[in-house]
């Protein structure tokens, strides 16, 4: 493109300025954000399981596909575990940290794929030791849902873009041969990969918005709002949402928790993805998001493929973007990999 990526994206993260929620709560934002190496073939590359138990036939499906890439592929000590208590987790909180925070700090691993999402990625963000992964090299972070929590943290504490695509341990990713293709494209070859559409993508709110891109699941943002690890606004960027499984009057409380608290003051553009089975009806969603987002004044495009349905947009997250919500197209300005 000829243009230098970090003054481009230093340039657009302007907008995300220090915020003060008063006395000793102040928190550095973060210099423009690193961008880790795509993948090649016979990269290794580590499977983790920070959040809900993986299936085993999925999981072993999974490290199939990703030994076919070219990949060399390698799993946490506790990938398969399940929590004695909580059937909910994969294993001790503790565990689940060990497995990311030594993936990341593995000088020889190239990519950590998150193989579930679920729950539980909150829950071993404290035990994170950010100060030694801030030395380690970045590398590609994959997954989404319950990875939001992570992507947030990633981008907060270690200043590095990250990747919102399937987690391969799920039906999200084994048999589904267009989500495959996409995640692959975005790792190996992520120039290709810049602009973003879908078939039923229409406006909500109007206009063109530039910012970097950044948010996921609706209701992990929410959960994260205030806590450690978490940006303190959505300012200068545009944001991008999805969930499942909550309703109507959910997903209005969440909004309404967001605009209310400041937090969405300044938000450039807010590109929306697939609301999988929140009732009662994804018009009814629709009307919803234009009710509590148009007021913002920006962009909000509707219809994007990404998030929990078939056929997932793999996302960039971290870079700086365009929101065209007239033309339905939401655009990275440089590739999410070096």
């Amino acid at each position: 493109m000829g243009t230098d990526v970090g003054e481009s994206t230093a340039e657009v993260r302007e907008g995300f300025e220090e915020r003060k929620g008063g006395p000793g709560t102040s928190r550095p934002v973060p210099s423009p954000l690193r961008r880790p190496p795509r993948l090649r073939r016979g990269d290794r590359v580590r499977l983790v399981a920070p959040c809900s138990p993986v299936p085993a036939a999925q999981l072993d499906a999974a490290i199939s596909i990703l030994t076919e890439w070219g990949l060399e592929v390698e799993t946490g000590r506790h990938i398969r575990d399940q929590h004695p208590v909580l059937p909910y987790l994969a294993g001790e909180d503790r565990d689940r940290a060990a497995d990311l925070q030594e993936a990341w700090c593995d000088p020889d691993v190239r990519a950590v794929f998150c193989a579930r999402g679920g729950d539980g990625a909150h829950r071993m963000l404290d035990l994170l030791d950010f100060d030694a992964m801030r030395e380690a090299e970045p590398k590609a972070l994959i997954g989404f849902s319950d990875i939001t929590a992570l992507h947030e943290a990633f981008a907060m504490e270690l200043g590095v873009t990250t990747v919102h695509g399937p987690v391969v341990g799920t039906r999200y990713f084994v048999g589904d041969e267009p989500a495959q293709r996409d995640l692959r494209t975005t790792l190996f070859s992520p120039e290709e990969r810049l602009t973003l559409t879908s078939p039923a993508t229409r406006a909500l709110a109007p206009g063109r918005a530039e910012g970097v891109l950044f948010g996921g699941n609706l209701s992990l943002l929410n959960d994260g709002l205030a806590t450690p690890h978490s940006r303190l606004s959505a300012a200068g960027g545009i944001l991008v949402l999805e969930d499942i499984n909550e309703d109507a009057a959910r997903l209005d409380r969440m909004l309404t928790h967001l605009l209310r608290t400041g937090w969405m003051d300044g938000v450039a553009g807010v590109a929306l993805g697939t609301w999988t089975d929140c009732p009662p009806d994804p018009e009814t969603i629709a009307e919803l998001m234009r009710d509590r987002l148009a007021p913002l004044g920006v962009p909000v495009l509707w219809g994007l493929d990404f998030g929990h349905c078939a056929a997932q947009l793999t996302v960039p997250l971290g870079v700086p973007a365009v929101l065209d919500a007239d033309l339905g197209t939401l655009e990275a300005l440089v590739p999410v990999l070096e």
